[in-house]
C-alpha cells in the first residue's frame, strides 16, 4: 500500500487555466521521490494541493490507504506532511530557535520559554544531523543554514513526509552535498521525501524514483536506477535535448569592459571586492567561478550601478560607468540579467509587454511627445513572446503570472534586444528548467559569436566551464586566477582556486 497517493487529480483555475490534468502518482514509505518537469508543467500546483495551499477541482488524495481532505497547511501538518518552499518562510528578526518553535512555543507561564526552545532545537538538530545555531538571528546566517531551519521547523511539527521545493536552487556545491547527507539521514530514520528540482544530475544522485510531468500531465514514473539524464530530459521536454552548445571558435576582439583596481567595502569597512582588475573583450564570454559569497554579487552590483564603489574604476569602450546609477550604465549599452529576478529583474504586477520595455520606455520608438505609444509596446511584446518562446497567450498578462522559466525568458528577451555592447549575466539559468537552460545557453553563445562581450557569473561550475572562453576565479573578494578554458581546466583544478588553496601570480593572470 502506498504511503501517499494522488488519484486523478484535476486543478482548473477560475481563469480556465488547467494546471493539473488527471494526474495520478504514489509515494512509498521511506523513499526519496523526485518530481521533475519544465516550468509550468504543474509540479508546484500538485505539491500545493498535497500541502493544503490549493484544493483539487476533482480527484482524491489518500494517506495510508484512507481518503483525506487537505484544505489548509494546518491540516497537512496534522497529517504529518511538511513543505519547505523555495522562498523561505522565516522571520528574519527572530532567532533560529524562535522560528522553529513559532506557533508551538514552549511556555513558562504566559511567556516563551526560550531556554526550552533552544534545548529542543539543539536536540532536534542533533537527532537529524542538521546543524544550526539556535541563538543566531535568521538575517545573520547563510542560506544553507536557513534551509536547515525550514526543515527542522517542519520536523518540529511532526512531519513524516517532507516536500522540498527546488531545495538546491540557492545552495553552494558544499551546501548541496550537506543537504543530501541530511536527506539520506532523514530517510534512514523513517522519513519520506518528495524532491522537486530541475537539476537532473541531482535527481540521479539522490532519488529512488522519478515522476516526470509535462503540460499539466504525468508523463511517467521510473526507477532512477533504470533511467538516465538524456531519457529524463526527453520525457520532460517531449523531444531530444542536446546538452552540448554549438560554440564556434572566434577570435576575440577589442576590449569592451576594463576593470581596474576595483574595491567595494561594506558599512563595517570589510572589503567584499578587493582590488579586482580584469578585461572582457568582444566575441568572448568571461566566466566567473567561485563559491557564492566570495564577492561575485557585490562586483556585479557595482558594475551595474546598484552599488557605489569604494575605489577603482570600470570603463566600457573607454567611458567610466561607476557610481552613476543603473540608467546611466544602461545608456552606455550595458545590459544585466540579475541574480535575483524577483527583486531586480521584473515588476511582477506589470504586464509582460511593460516589463520588456522597462529600461527604454522613455525613448523612441516607445515614447512620443512624452507619451507611451501603446501600440508599439504591445507589438514589441508580441514579437518578443514569439522570438524567445515565452509561454504566454498575451503580452498583457502580469509577468508575475508566469512560471519562473518564462519569467527568466522575459528578462533575457529584454536584455538581448537592446543592442548591448556588454551583457552581464548573473546566474542566468538559476531555477529554470532544462528546456529553458538549453535555450538561454545557446542565446548567450550566439550573442558572443555575433561580437558581444559577456561577463557570466554562475554557481553552476559545469555551466561556466561549458560556456566561457576564459575563466576568472574569485576567492574572498579577490581574483585568484584567470585561465583560458580548455581540456586541461578541470573541476578539481578550479576547486583549488575556489577554496583559496591555490593562487596565480599577477603576471600569470595578466598573460591570459
Amino acid at each position: 500500500m502506498p504511503l501517499l497517493e494522488a488519484l486523478n487529480i484535476v486543478k482548473v483555475y477560475p481563469n480556465g487555466v488547467r494546471a493539473n490534468n488527471n494526474i495520478s502518482f504514489s509515494i512509498e514509505q521511506g523513499e526519496i521521490h523526485a518530481i521533475v518537469g519544465e516550468n509550468g508543467a504543474g509540479k508546484s500546483t500538485l505539491m500545493k494541493m498535497l500541502y493544503g495551499l490549493e484544493t483539487p477541482t476533482s480527484g482524491q488524495i489518500t494517506l495510508r490507504g484512507q481518503p483525506v481532505s487537505i484544505d489548509t497547511p494546518h491540516k497537512a501538518i496534522e497529517l504529518g506532511i511538511g513543505m519547505v518552499h523555495q522562498n523561505f518562510m522565516l522571520v528574519d528578526s527572530f532567532t533560529v530557535a524562535e522560528n522553529i518553535a513559532l506557533g508551538r512555543e514552549p511556555r513558562s507561564g504566559a511567556a516563551l520559554d526560550r531556554a526550552k526552545a533552544i534545548q529542543d532545537t539543539r536536540q532536534l538538530a542533533e537527532t537529524y544531523g542538521l546543524q544550526v545555531d539556535p541563538t543566531a538571528r535568521i538575517d545573520s546566517i547563510p542560506v544553507g543554514m536557513r534551509q536547515r531551519v525550514e526543515i527542522l521547523k517542519a520536523l518540529y511539527r511532526g512531519a513524516e513526509i517532507l516536500i522540498l521545493d527546488e531545495p538546491t536552487a540557492v545552495l553552494t556545491p558544499k551546501e548541496t552535498n550537506d543537504l543530501f547527507t541530511a536527506i539520506r539521514s532523514l530517510v534512514k530514520q523513517g522519513k519520506t521525501l518528495i524532491f522537486i528540482t530541475h537539476k537532473l544530475r541531482e535527481v540521479m544522485e539522490i532519488s529512488d524514483r522519478v515522476t516526470v510531468m509535462r503540460d499539466a500531465q504525468k508523463v511517467g514514473t521510473v526507477n532512477t536506477r533504470d533511467t538516465s539524464i538524456p531519457e529524463l530530459a526527453r520525457m520532460m521536454v517531449g523531444r531530444e535535448v542536446f546538452m552540448v552548445v554549438d560554440k564556434p571558435p572566434v577570435k576575440r576582439g577589442q576590449p569592451v569592459l576594463e576593470v581596474k583596481d576595483l574595491t567595494y567595502a561594506n558599512e563595517a569597512g570589510r572589503a567584499l571586492v578587493n582590488h579586482v582588475s580584469f578585461t572582457v573583450y568582444e566575441n568572448e564570454i568571461l566566466g566567473i567561478a567561485g563559491v557564492e559569497g566570495n564577492g561575485q554579487t557585490e562586483l556585479i552590483e557595482v558594475l551595474t550601478g546598484l552599488r557605489n564603489p569604494t575605489g577603482g574604476e570600470a570603463l566600457v569602450d573607454g567611458k567610466p560607468i561607476l557610481g552613476q546609477g543603473p540608467r546611466k550604465v544602461r545608456e552606455n549599452r550595458v545590459t544585466h540579467i540579475p541574480e535575483d529576478r524577483l527583486t531586480n529583474g521584473v515588476a511582477r504586477d506589470g504586464s509582460i509587454a511593460d516589463n520588456l520595455i522597462i529600461d527604454r520606455y522613455y525613448r523612441a520608438p516607445y515614447a512620443r511627445s512624452g507619451l507611451l505609444d501603446l501600440g508599439k509596446v504591445a507589438q514589441n511584446g508580441a514579437d518578443m513572446i514569439k522570438q524567445f518562446g515565452i509561454l504566454a497567450p498575451s503580452s498583457s498578462l502580469p509577468v508575475g503570472s508566469l512560471s519562473g522559466g518564462n519569467m527568466q525568458k522575459v528578462i533575457v528577451a529584454r536584455e538581448f534586444s537592446s543592442s548591448p555592447r556588454l551583457l552581464i549575466a548573473a546566474q542566468p539559468t538559476r531555477g529554470v528548467d532544462i528546456g529553458a537552460i538549453e535555450f538561454i545557453h545557446q542565446q548567450l553563445v550566439n550573442k558572443r559569436t555575433e561580437g558581444l562581450a559577456i561577463l557570466l557569473v554562475s554557481a553552476d561550475l559545469q555551466e561556466v566551464m561549458k560556456l566561457a572562453d576564459r575563466l576568472m576565479v574569485m576567492y574572498n573578494g579577490e581574483v585568484v586566477a584567470i585561465l583560458p578554458n580548455g581540456p586541461d581546466v578541470t573541476e578539481e583544478k578550479l576547486g583549488l582556486y575556489m577554496l583559496g588553496a591555490a593562487r596565480q601570480t599577477a603576471e600569470e593572470m595578466g598573460a591570459v
